[in-house]
């Protein structure tokens, strides 16, 4: 009995590292395949023949990543970094190895880069978006703040630490550090992340930002800039103006769903539940797989006490996200 059951153990496991074998050489016929394949085939015939040209290796990798082929560029990325291990192959390969979700390798190559290359930033950079990714968001805030104090300068730092702030609610700090990458460097993108939470803090500083944002904007129709107005007359309940700029959204991109959404909730609060039904049901036009529209339809036909509609948006809302609390809070409310 023994006897057989080695014999049926052997059998298994000789199964088992068989079709290991058979799906790792079919998964490399396909990768060669793609390889011998247009786009890549031009590249690949070159590499055959000079197997030792890191740029071959590089080129193919960054238009297999642009195909989206990240896990086959991982490959020619680490080949490159082999025969080249320079700032550039290594920043590439770096940002290859964490798309596809190779962290520790990631990590391993960037500690090793930050000590090949201690005046690259970029390094410490990329090891704290691996470090937040992983919650471990001191130890990002602490490399943030090492790289500030050695360049105060550093705009790109004091903004991906303020924004790591505001994720974390310390929205004050949030400010302090965004207004400080603002003033260094006044970028559209930091301008933006500040004059949002301006308008959450109901600061009217978020008008004058977002003016400045607006004229800065080669077309003078940047539209977040306007819905941050928007949301800011919003909280600081200037009805009027918020609806006002929430319409010239809709004007800039009528397909801008956040301006519908944000103009019917205006509508709910102060009370007139038919006007916020007209716009959102506008806006179920824009977009049939926005939960958030069929959220705020079903509130403002709740509070126009027709039950019945109120009930279908919210099933339709919590169909289209599985997760979103509130639609289901809004349907055993509206059932009793």
């Amino acid at each position: 009995m023994e006897r057989n059951f080695y014999i049926f153990t052997f059998f298994m496991l000789a199964i088992v590292l068989i079709g290991c074998n058979f799906f790792d050489k079919k998964g490399k016929s396909e990768n060669e395949k793609i390889l011998k394949s247009p786009p890549f085939d031009v590249l690949t015939d070159s590499i055959r023949l000079l197997p030792d040209n890191a740029d071959l290796y590089k080129q193919r990798a960054g238009l297999l990543s642009q195909k989206g082929f990240h896990e086959l560029a991982t490959e020619d990325f680490k080949k490159a970094w082999s025969l080249q291990p320079d700032e550039i192959t290594a920043t590439s390969y770096a940002s290859n190895l964490m798309i596809t979700g190779n962290l520790n390798e990631a990590l391993d190559l960037l500690h090793q880069c930050m000590k090949m290359y201690p005046a690259n930033t970029d390094f410490k950079r990329k090891i704290a978006e691996i470090y937040v990714s992983e919650g471990k968001r001191e130890d990002a805030l602490a490399l943030y703040d090492d790289m500030i104090s050695k360049d105060s300068n550093d705009f790109e730092a004091w903004y991906e630490k303020g924004t790591l702030l505001a994720a974390l609610a310390d929205t004050t700090q949030a400010i302090a550090d965004l207004e400080k990458s603002y003033t260094i460097q006044p970028l559209q993108l930091s301008g933006l992340a500040l004059a949002n939470l301006y308008a959450e803090t109901k600061n009217k500083k978020t008008l004058s930002l977002c003016d400045a944002l607006l004229k800065a904007d080669s077309t003078g129709e940047l539209i977040d800039a306007v819905f941050l107005k928007g949301v800011y007359y919003s909280n600081i309940n200037d009805y009027a103006n918020a609806v006002a700029q929430f319409d010239q959204c809709i004007k800039i991109d009528w397909k801008f769903t956040d301006a519908y959404i944000e103009k019917g909730i205006l509508f709910i609060e102060q009370k007139k539940p038919q006007e916020a039904i007209t716009t959102l049901q506008l806006a179920t036009t824009v977009s049939n797989t926005d939960a958030d529209v069929y959220y705020w339809l079903g509130r403002a036909y709740e509070a126009a006490g027709n039950k019945e509609e109120a009930l279908n948006n919210y099933i339709r809302a919590s169909q289209l996200d599985r997760n979103f609390t509130e639609a289901k809070e809004g349907i055993k409310r509206v059932k009793g």
